[in-house]
């Protein structure tokens, strides 16, 4: 019997033919650890580089799926588009992922529970509703003399541990910067008075640091250095033109400033808060002084190392946002609002004279907030000098 020989042609095209099937098959059950794994690939595969055949896809040019070249091939102007269709998939495929901010870097807005608002006379009448918030329960609080504390964190606080001395001090005879004022969050805004011209870069945020926080900041160094005490104020917006990062690039200033002024001793920086009432109307927090002006209300953060971050001597911080604290409500018993003790350390590992200061709220005026600046900076001065 006389055998068919098969052309040569033919015989390569058979051989890539499987060579190309091998390779497919080996592409689609990679990753698989068993029989039946690999099984599951294939079924899965093949219908849609069958579809891919039909469509005259089978090798394409771009990332589209065989279910999306075919939906575009039912229009011919989706189809001749259909670089700019892939391009366009591509964007949406690679857009960055959504990072979460850290919790010191969400804006959130505080909404008073056990503090009781009460009647107080507004000299400076910007059009936000006031309040004056004070603690008439020492429910949820750690109470210390005049001191109400929050205490969020994952520590028990004493009376024992908060009596005790803070650490910080000046230094005597010392020309060089004492003191730094730096605002991690400097656009962070107040509402000026009613036909104030003000470029807004965001909700309750201004470049403009007529308006901003960091304007409290000069009012605080400008107490600071009419008192003798040296003062470097860092009037840089660290949470513009992004809000992400900010605490880690003032960390990073904050260094640079320690490396290049050991002489520093306390850090002060200067945010504001925002409140609303239960039903989320904004309003400002106010405190009546000597019955001739107002100021707005001071809050104390503290940080410890509640969220897992090295922060060995947050109680010193907390010892001296204690004293000032006490001497000021001494003077004005509704300047400051309850103590907040929180997990987050908020960069306040730097030095044993940490604070974060929030003066007033979002709907203050550029001038209460001016006025309790001077009023905090009074009251610290008092402090660190009797020391």
């Amino acid at each position: 019997m006389k055998r068919l020989r098969v052309p040569k042609a033919m015989q390569r095209a058979q051989a890539l033919l499987l060579s190309a099937a091998v390779l497919w098959t080996v592409s689609a059950t990679a990753g698989s650890d068993s029989v039946s794994a690999a099984t599951r690939s294939l079924r899965q595969a093949l219908p849609l580089e069958v579809l891919r055949w039909e469509l005259g896809d089978l090798w394409p040019q771009d990332t589209l799926s065989a279910a999306t070249a075919l939906t575009i091939g039912e229009s011919p102007l989706l189809g001749a588009a259909r670089l700019s269709v892939a391009e366009l998939w591509n964007v949406e495929e690679t857009a960055p992922e959504f990072v979460p901010l850290a919790p010191e870097e969400r804006e959130e807005t505080s909404v008073p529970v056990e503090e009781t608002p009460l009647d107080t006379p507004v000299t400076m009448d910007n059009g936000v509703p006031a309040k004056t918030l004070v603690p008439t329960d020492p429910a949820g609080y750690t109470v210390f003399g005049r001191t109400y504390i929050s205490n969020s964190s994952p520590h028990t606080l004493t009376e024992e541990a908060l009596r005790r001395p803070f650490a910080a001090r000046l230094a005597e005879d010392v020309d060089a910067p004492q003191i730094l004022i730096i605002h991690t969050h400097g656009s962070e805004a107040y509402r000026p008075m009613e036909g104030t011209e003000l470029v807004w870069s965001g909700d309750r945020r201004t470049t403009d640091s007529r308006y901003n926080v960091v304007k409290a900041g000069d009012e605080m160094a400008a107490v600071f250095a009419a008192a003798g005490i040296p003062v470097l104020h860092d009037r840089t917006l660290y949470d513009y033109p992004n809000y992400s990062g900010a605490y880690d690039r003032s960390l990073s200033a904050i260094k640079s400033y320690l490396a290049q002024y050991p002489s520093i001793r306390f850090i002060l920086d200067v945010h504001r808060d925002a409140v609303e009432d239960t039903a989320g109307n904004e309003y400002k927090v106010v405190s009546a002084i000597d019955d001739r002006t107002t100021a707005a209300q001071l809050t104390l953060v503290l940080g410890s190392d509640g969220s897992g971050l090295a922060h060995p001597d947050w109680q010193e911080n907390l010892r001296l946002a204690v004293a000032i604290q006490e001497a000021l409500l001494k003077d004005y018993p509704t300047l400051m609002r309850p103590l907040l003790l929180r997990s987050s350390r908020y960069n306040q590992h730097a030095t044993t004279g940490s604070l974060l200061v929030e003066v007033g709220a979002a709907g203050n005026s550029p001038e209460e907030a001016a006025v309790a600046a001077r009023l905090f900076a009074q009251g610290m001065v008092q402090v660190l000098t009797a020391k």
